[in-house]
């Protein structure tokens, strides 16, 4: 590497040519990763664009410089000097220039900063100004980034479409540098799909094209990512090697007397920023100097003027004191309007403590209901098909899932609910529902009819469980509402694009009906039609928790009703028809529990209901169990004994799970701990983890869920 003395032309005047020539020797050294040579003509080319007020070229150069500091791994000067070069290219119409400027602010936020809804907005600023001036090779290059970032946290369904497009046109829009990067990705997509051979080939490829362009960075990382490839597949000694290669790579690059050599150079440039700063302040004191003798002048002007004014004191004394008054009564509503904040922010701080509080509260108890359930029905398999135990079962279900929507109503508001993907059937849904129902209909001496297209595949992919709320809270209205009656339930096919597969849905019944002027109101919360001749009880909040959970299937629903003859309900929603998904979504669902005999649990739990119900779920698919009452006495234990894995309650006396589990992790940081709570994993997930837990699995759980986690855990502690 050159290190010979540099030196520029102090000559006073500066040219745009000049400049362009320090930027492509600055981009060179930027490329070779020579960091310091690459700061200092950057540097130089940013004081000459600066002199010329050249708004393009002073952009251009802090791209260059935060380059420097981005591969440096120095991310918060990196966004800073991006962020500066995009100031300045905002002020151009240069849009290749903002272009790039958003694409690497994008990668900054996005890998380095883990804030990928910012990073994904700075990738889609840059593609509107790559489809704004007709760059494809941009749009390309800027989406192989996206693809890799998705790749990168292990979001590959979603980074997957951005690398089709990627591969799609670069044969005519990519450029040779990206070559072994694409090559890469392609291959770490095939890894995640389990398509090992092809995975290798373009690994090797990726390895191959790298050393042919002289790519060291793309070398490096496709070094790392089939290293991890390998270490997936099981062949340890190559995949070390490659790590190896990876680690030399990375030791060539960020050598530390290359790094010390470019810290100094990046020291210069600070102290250049810093002077440009105290230049702009020595400019400012000048301007207010000036403005000062300014004011001198009109001061003796004034005194010039002040016989000429002296009729004008009344009326200031007077306009004085008004504004005295105003001002006393600004203060005191001002008092009132802080006074009004705090109570607010009290209530709000107490209403959030009272919906946890009770969201634990009731979240226990239903998980003794659901686990007894189940043990039941394992204890006794003559009733396995008993509807009575069927419908038990579906209501604890069901009542979780209102209780949760009913605690959380904003939430589902503001549309932070995410639909989850489960394999159903139609058809089974409904009959449960008819089922939990019989109760309800039986009391008003109703029937519950259904009709359902046979035309609908048997399994569809969707959210079932949002999907039976919005049945269970309309059939159930309309057997509040009718007497002596019939409720029909249609379900029927209305049409097919791609893998969608529409539905209409209605829910009929004869009952007593709706006036138009209350056909609005019905749907807000808290809302109930008074009724002159009968007592319908109930909360008010299940219309408007089913219109809410309509609107999250991008659907809408509809009402037509007749006082007197009865009302009808219908919605029309899409769900997914992908039998290869539907039998990936099931093979998921199975855990191999060949190995669970010799795999050892510790419980650590207050409630002695929860004790037996968790205990019950574990030994019953032959996992030994261990139960404990409080934290002191895990410790006690974990001191003495090996445990595969730990299911730690969080609300328990004496110690709650947070600190039992900071205090485990003092002399065992091996050993997986899995919070078993009752209470919203929002609220806990940051504490948890920084007390050391692995994961949290909220109770009632479904005992599929609980094993995957477990095997998860147990499986990744021992490949360490």
């Amino acid at each position: 590497m050159c290190v010979a003395t540099f030196a520029f032309s102090q000559q006073s005047g500066y040219s745009a040519k000049g400049i362009d020539e320090l930027t492509v020797k600055a981009d060179k050294y930027l490329t070779d990763l020579n960091f310091r040579e690459s700061l200092r003509y950057s540097r130089e080319a940013l004081k000459q664009s600066i002199a010329l007020k050249d708004n393009y070229r002073i952009a251009y150069a802090y791209n260059t410089i935060a380059g420097n500091y981005d591969e440096l791994s120095e991310n918060d000067k990196a966004i800073y000097y991006y962020n500066k070069g995009l100031f300045y290219a905002n002020k151009t119409d240069n849009d290749t220039l903002k272009n790039w400027l958003n694409n690497n602010l994008g990668n900054m936020y996005f890998f380095e900063k883990k804030h990928y809804e910012k990073g994904i907005a700075y990738y889609q600023s840059s593609i509107r100004y790559s489809e704004k001036i007709a760059d494809t090779s941009q749009i390309l290059f800027t989406k192989l980034n996206i693809a890799w970032a998705y790749f990168d946290i292990g979001l590959y369904k979603e980074g997957q479409p951005y690398l089709e497009y990627v591969n799609r046109y670069f044969g005519k829009f990519g450029r040779k540098n990206l070559k072994a990067a694409r090559l890469m990705l392609n291959g770490m997509l095939e890894s995640h799909l389990d398509h090992d051979k092809s995975a290798d080939i373009f690994f090797r490829q990726a390895m191959d094209t790298a050393v042919a362009t002289h790519e060291k960075l793309d070398l490096s990382y496709t070094y790392q990512e089939y290293s991890k490839f390998l270490n997936k597949i099981g062949d340890y000694k190559n995949a070390y090697r490659y790590l190896a290669k990876f680690d030399k790579i990375k030791d060539e690059v960020y050598d530390e007397e290359k790094l010390k050599r470019a810290a100094t150079e990046g020291l210069n440039l600070e102290l250049d920023e810093y002077k440009r700063a105290v230049d702009r302040i020595a400019a400012e004191n000048e301007v207010q100097a000036l403005s000062l003798r300014k004011s001198q002048i009109i001061v003796i002007l004034f005194v010039i003027s002040l016989l000429a004014l002296t009729l004008l004191v009344y009326i200031l004394y007077k306009n004085v004191n008004f504004k005295k008054k105003v001002n006393a009564e600004l203060l005191e509503a001002n008092q009132k309007l802080i006074l009004a904040k705090e109570k607010a922010e009290e209530a709000s701080r107490l209403k959030t403590q009272f919906v946890s509080t009770i969201s634990h509260e009731l979240r226990t108890p239903l998980y003794g209901v659901v686990g007894i359930t189940d043990m039941i029905a394992d204890e006794h398999k003559e009733l396995v098909r008993s509807p009575h135990l069927n419908s038990l079962r579906f209501s604890a279900k069901y009542l979780l899932s209102l209780v949760n929507d009913i605690l959380q109503i904003n939430k589902i508001e503001e549309k932070r609910v995410v639909l989850e993907s489960h394999v159903f059937n139609v058809s089974d849904e409904i009959h449960t529902i008819k089922d939990s129902l019989k109760f309800i209909a039986n009391r008003n001496r109703n029937e519950i009819e259904i009709d359902i297209d046979p035309e609908i595949p048997e399994s569809l992919i969707g959210d079932k469980l949002r999907l039976s709320q919005i049945f269970m809270n309309l059939v159930s209205n309309a057997l509040k509402f009718t007497s002596d009656g019939r409720i029909i339930i249609h379900a029927k096919l209305l049409k097919s694009i791609g893998e969608r597969r529409y539905i209409k849905f209605c829910v009929i019944d004869n009952g007593i009906g709706i006036a138009q002027e209350d056909q609005e109101k019905i749907f807000e919360k808290f809302v109930q039609i008074e009724r002159k001749e009968n007592d319908y009880q109930g909360t008010g909040l299940g219309l408007s928790i089913v219109k809410r959970l309509i609107e999250l299937f991008d659907s809408e629903i509809h009402l037509h009703s007749i006082p007197g003859k009865g009302t009808e309900f219908d919605f029309t929603i899409a769900f997914e028809y992908n039998l290869e998904k539907t039998r990936e979504i099931i093979n998921n669902m199975e855990v191999d529990l060949s190995t669970a005999a010799s795999h050892e649990v510790l419980v650590v739990e207050d409630n002695k209901i929860n004790q037996m119900v968790t205990r019950k779920i574990l030994e019953s698919n032959s996992y030994k169990c261990r139960v404990v009452d409080d934290g002191l006495t895990a410790i006690e234990i974990l001191r003495k004994q090996k445990f595969d894995l730990v299911l730690m309650d969080i609300n328990m006396p004496i110690i709650n799970g947070f600190e039992t589990t900071r205090r485990i992790r003092q002399f065992d940081m091996e050993t997986p701990i899995v919070a078993l709570t009752a209470f919203d994993k929002e609220e806990i997930t940051e504490e948890a983890l920084s007390a050391g837990m692995n994961d949290i699995i909220i109770k009632p759980f479904e005992p599929i869920k609980l094993f995957q986690v477990i095997s998860g855990q147990i499986n990744k502690r021992l490949s360490k």
